[in-house]
C-alpha cells in the first residue's frame, strides 16, 4: 500500500457488488462505509461494512438513486472517495459532478467520459473517430422519423431501432423490412421516452447470428491504456445476460489482439481512466469482423470471470487509479490462463415465463471448492422483495479448459440453495448443458429459442416422502415421549398411519406414514409402500428411502416445506382436504393471487360488481414487467387490494364468487 491510498470509501450500491467491493477494501486495509435503504437494514452488505448510513425508504429513488442522501453520507462519515458498483448511479454525470464539487473522489472515469458513452449517437463518432469499426447504420443527433424511414434501404435490411439514451434492451425493435419500420419507430420512440426520458432513435444494420463479446479495458491518469482480454456473453434472455465467460470460444488470437487494441482506443477516444468494458457485436459467421456497439463506464457483472483467468483484482486496480496510481502493468504482461465461467442467480421462475418472485430467505446453500467463487449479498433471513434488481448471486466456475469449467459450474450450481424464494437455478443447469452451448456454438437469440424447451424437474415419490417425513419428525420431537402425544399413528386396536395431504406442481396426493422416525414406512396415495428412516444430520435432513439415502437442505413456512438435494430444489404444500359435502364450498369460485412480488398499479373492476371470465381484475407490477390478472369464472368480484399495495408473491388481490345456476335463476 502506498500513501496516495483512500482511509475511507463509501459503496454507493447493496447486494452482491457491495459485498464484493467491501471484501477488496478490506484486504487492501481500507475503512469502508455502506449506505442502506430502510428495507435493507438486516442486509449482508450493512452487516459486512466497517460503517453503514441508512439514506432513506425502500424506493431506490428516495434512497440509492439519491444524489444529495449518498453524498452527505460520505461526507458524515468521511470518506475520501466512493465506489458506486454497478447499476443505480454508477453511470450518473451528474453524480459524478457533485462528488467532485465536493470535494470527494468518484471511483470511476471524469464526467465527460461518462456523459459520452451515456449517449450511444456520440459515442459512436467519437469512436469512429479513433478508426474503431462499427455497426453500418444512421446516428445523427435530431433524426425524426421521415429520416430514419428514408435512410433505412442505404442500411439495409433487417434494420435494428435503437434508442440513443439508456440500456437493457428497452426500446430496440428488429425490423425485416419497410413495411414494419414506421410502426416499430412509434412504439420504440413511446418506450425509450418512458424509460430513459429521451425519446432519440438511430439506426443499425442487423448482424444476422450476432456475438456479444466485450473487452476490459484499464487505463490510468498518466496515460496508460491495457485491455485484458474479452468476456463472451452471447447467452442472453431479452438482451439481458444471464451466463458470461472468459476467454471467448469464438476468437483466436489473432482476433483477440485486434478487437483487444479497438478497445482500448475505444478507451481512449474520450479520455477514460479507470476500469471500462467496451462492447462488439461479432457476426457468429464471420468471427474476424466485430462492430463497437458501446461503453459501459463501470465495473461490470461479469468481472470476475476476467479476474479468474488473470489473477487481477479489478476493484484494486479502479482503487489505485482513482488514487492517482500509475499502471503496474503493461499490456506484456496480461496472460490469460484456463477458462472462467459465470452464472447469473436471479429470484425468477422460469416455469411461468420468468416472472419475478420473492420472499424470505429461509435456508441458504453455497458452493465451496477449489475453482468455485460465489459473490453473494444474500444471508439467511433475507427478504427478497420488488423495490430492486431480482439478482441474488453470481456462481463462477474456473478450470483449465472450458469443457471443465462449464462441468464444474454445474456442479456448483447443483450445490446452490436459496430456500424460500424461487430461482432460476435449475434452468441455469439446463442451459449449459444444452449441445450447442457445450460446443460454444452461442448466439444472443439462443437462450430464448431455448427457453420454450425447460421443464422443471417435478417432485417425485421420495420428495413429497421426505417433506411429509420433515412435518413428523418436527412434530415427533416437539410431543416428548408420551405414548398419547406422539403422532405415532398408535391407539387402542390396529395401527393408524399419520397422514398429509400434499401439492407439489401439478400432483396432490395423500402420504401415510407409521412407525417411528427410525423404522417407518411410507405410502403415496395409490402408490407403493416404501421403508423409511429420517434424522436431522446437522444442518441437514437426511431421508434413508428403501436403503438410498439423500440429504436435503430444509425449511417450512406457513405450510410449505423447501427442499434441496441432489442438485434440485423443491417446495410442496400442505394443502387441507377436499370438502366431503358438495356445499361445503363453491368449487366454481375463484381467488387471485400475486404471481411475483410487487406493487398493484391498477385495479380494473369495482368492488361487488359483475364481472366475465377474462376481464381485467388487478394489475400487478415487479421490475418494470407488469402482469395483468383476469378473471377465470363469471361472478362477482370482491376486492382485497388497491392501487399502490405491496404484495408479496402469492398474497390474495380478489376473489370472484361464481354465479351458480341458482343464482342464475
Amino acid at each position: 500500500m502506498t500513501d496516495s491510498l483512500f482511509d475511507t470509501v463509501l459503496v454507493a450500491n447493496r447486494g452482491e457488488i457491495a459485498v464484493r467491493v467491501i471484501r477488496t477494501l478490506r484486504a487492501m486495509g481500507i475503512r469502508s462505509v455502506a449506505v442502506f435503504s430502510e428495507a435493507d437494514a438486516g442486509a449482508r452488505h450493512v452487516t459486512e461494512a466497517d460503517v453503514a448510513v441508512c439514506i432513506g425508504p425502500a424506493a431506490a429513488r428516495q434512497s440509492y438513486l439519491d444524489i444529495a442522501a449518498v453524498v452527505a453520507a460520505a461526507r458524515r462519515t468521511g470518506a475520501q472517495a466512493v465506489h458506486p458498483g454497478y447499476g443505480f448511479l454508477s453511470e450518473n454525470a451528474e453524480f459524478a459532478a457533485a462528488l467532485q464539487d465536493a470535494g470527494i473522489v468518484f471511483i470511476g472515469p471524469p464526467a465527460g467520459a461518462i456523459a459520452t458513452m451515456g449517449d450511444k449517437i456520440a459515442a459512436k463518432a467519437a469512436v469512429s473517430a479513433f478508426g474503431v469499426p462499427v455497426v453500418p447504420g444512421i446516428s445523427r443527433p435530431g433524426l425524426t422519423d421521415d429520416d430514419l424511414i428514408a435512410g433505412a434501404p442505404d442500411v439495409g435490411f433487417p434494420v435494428l431501432v435503437k434508442p440513443s439514451a439508456g440500456g437493457g434492451g428497452k426500446g430496440m425493435r428488429v425490423v425485416h423490412d419497410a413495411g414494419e419500420l414506421p410502426a416499430a419507430l412509434v412504439s420504440a420512440r413511446r418506450e425509450a421516452g418512458a424509460a430513459f426520458g429521451d425519446d432519440t432513435l438511430f439506426l443499425e444494420r442487423f448482424v444476422l447470428r450476432p456475438r456479444h463479446i466485450e473487452v476490459q479495458v484499464l487505463a490510468d491518469a498518466h496515460g496508460n491504456v491495457i485491455h485484458l482480454g474479452e468476456r463472451e456473453c452471447s447467452l442472453q434472455r431479452r438482451h439481458q445476460k444471464v451466463i458470461e465467460e472468459a476467454p471467448s470460444p469464438l476468437l483466436d488470437a489473432e482476433a483477440r489482439a485486434r478487437i483487444g487494441a479497438a478497445a482500448c482506443d475505444t478507451a481512449r477516444s474520450v479520455d477514460y481512466t479507470g476500469a471500462g468494458t467496451v462492447e462488439f457485436i461479432v457476426s457468429a459467421d464471420q468471427p474476424d469482423e466485430f462492430f463497437f456497439m458501446e461503453m459501459n463506464t463501470r465495473l461490470q457483472v461479469e468481472h470476475p470471470v476476467t479476474e479468474m483467468v488473470t489473477g487481477i483484482d479489478l476493484v484494486e486496480q479502479q482503487i489505485r487509479i482513482a488514487a492517482g496510481e500509475k499502471l503496474t502493468l503493461g499490456q506484456d504482461d496480461i496472460v490469460l490462463s484456463g477458462h472462467a465461467v459465470e452464472a447469473r442467480v436471479y429470484a425468477e421462475d422460469p416455469a411461468a415465463g420468468f416472472l419475478p418472485t420473492g420472499g424470505p430467505v429461509l435456508g441458504l446453500g453455497e458452493p465451496v471448492g477449489a475453482g468455485v467463487r460465489v459473490d453473494s449479498g444474500l444471508a439467511a433471513g433475507t427478504v427478497v422483495g420488488s423495490d430492486y434488481d431480482p439478482m441474488l448471486s453470481k456462481v463462477i466456475a474456473y478450470a483449465g479448459d472450458r469443457a471443465a469449467a462449464l462441468h464444474r459450474l454445474d456442479r456448483a450450481l447443483a450445490d446452490t440453495a436459496v430456500l424460500g424464494v424461487t430461482t432460476n437455478i435449475e434452468f441455469l443447469r439446463f442451459l449449459i448443458a444444452d449441445p450447442d452451448v457445450v460446443a460454444g456454438r452461442l448466439d444472443t437469440g439462443l437462450l430464448d429459442r431455448r427457453a420454450p424447451e425447460f421443464a422443471a424437474a417435478p417432485a417425485g415419490d421420495r420428495e413429497l416422502i421426505a417433506a411429509a417425513a420433515y412435518q413428523w419428525i418436527r412434530h415427533w420431537s416437539a410431543a416428548g415421549n408420551s405414548v398419547w402425544e406422539v403422532p405415532s399413528g398408535w391407539r387402542t386396536g390396529e395401527r393408524a398411519p399419520a397422514t398429509f395431504r400434499l401439492s407439489a406442481g401439478d400432483r396432490t396426493d395423500h402420504v401415510y406414514l407409521t412407525g417411528s422416525p427410525g423404522d417407518a414406512v411410507a405410502t403415496v396415495e395409490h402408490g407403493e409402500t416404501h421403508t423409511v428412516s429420517v434424522a436431522f444430520a446437522g444442518d441437514r435432513f437426511a431421508v434413508t428411502l428403501d436403503g438410498l439415502r439423500t440429504e436435503y437442505l430444509t425449511a417450512t413456512t406457513d405450510g410449505r416445506v423447501w427442499l434441496s438435494g441432489g442438485g434440485r430444489t423443491w417446495f410442496v404444500d400442505e394443502v387441507r382436504e377436499a370438502p366431503v359435502r358438495p356445499d361445503d364450498e363453491h368449487s366454481g369460485d375463484a381467488e387471485l393471487v400475486s404471481p411475483m412480488p410487487g406493487s398493484v398499479v391498477a385495479v380494473g373492476v369495482d368492488d361487488g360488481s359483475e364481472i366475465a371470465a377474462g376481464t381485467v381484475v388487478v394489475t400487478v407490477e415487479a421490475m418494470k414487467m407488469e402482469h395483468a390478472l383476469t378473471a377465470p369464472v363469471d361472478g362477482v368480484a370482491e376486492l382485497l387490494v388497491a392501487v399502490g399495495d405491496q404484495v408479496k408473491v402469492g398474497q390474495p388481490l380478489a376473489r370472484i364468487t361464481a354465479h351458480t345456476q341458482e343464482n342464475e335463476s
